[in-house]
């Protein structure tokens, strides 16, 4: 298990440089009332060596990946609906799709993430968090 991991936190991977999933780790950031979440992208460096630590293939992902408690780490949309899970507000009703089959979300999730810098666009690098929000980022 990494030592990067601070106690008690979640991890967040993301595309580092999707606007869409800037925009959803920008939410997470808002809605996260109890401070669960810390985020890497999936470029980072650390983003690569929790990726290759749980033997997943860093050139080969690029869907968002939970990790928790350092150990169990979800993918696609069961890292999503993980995720809602702990959001305030309404979001948390989001995680009531669990029951869909796994492979019919994974299904939607898989059409969003192909199409998702043709509808939301691509940074030239990864975003730069304000200096507020700056301690929820891996380094």
């Amino acid at each position: 298990m990494s030592n990067i991991i601070p106690k008690n936190k979640q991890i967040i991977l993301f595309d580092g440089v999707c606007n869409l999933c800037n925009s959803f780790v920008n939410l997470v950031i808002r809605q996260d009332k109890k401070d669960r979440f810390r985020f890497a992208s999936l470029q980072s460096e650390i983003g690569r060596k929790l990726m290759e630590e749980r033997n997943l293939d860093p050139d080969k992902l690029d869907s968002i990946i939970l990790i928790n408690s350092g150990v169990a780490y979800y993918l696609k949309s069961a890292a999503a609906l993980q995720i809602a899970k702990h959001l305030s507000g309404g979001y948390k009703l989001l995680s009531y799709f669990s029951f869909l089959p796994e492979n019919f979300r994974d299904f939607i999730y898989t059409y969003v993430a192909n199409n998702r810098y043709k509808w939301y666009g691509k940074k030239e690098q990864c975003m730069l968090p304000s200096p507020e929000i700056k301690a929820k980022f891996l380094e």
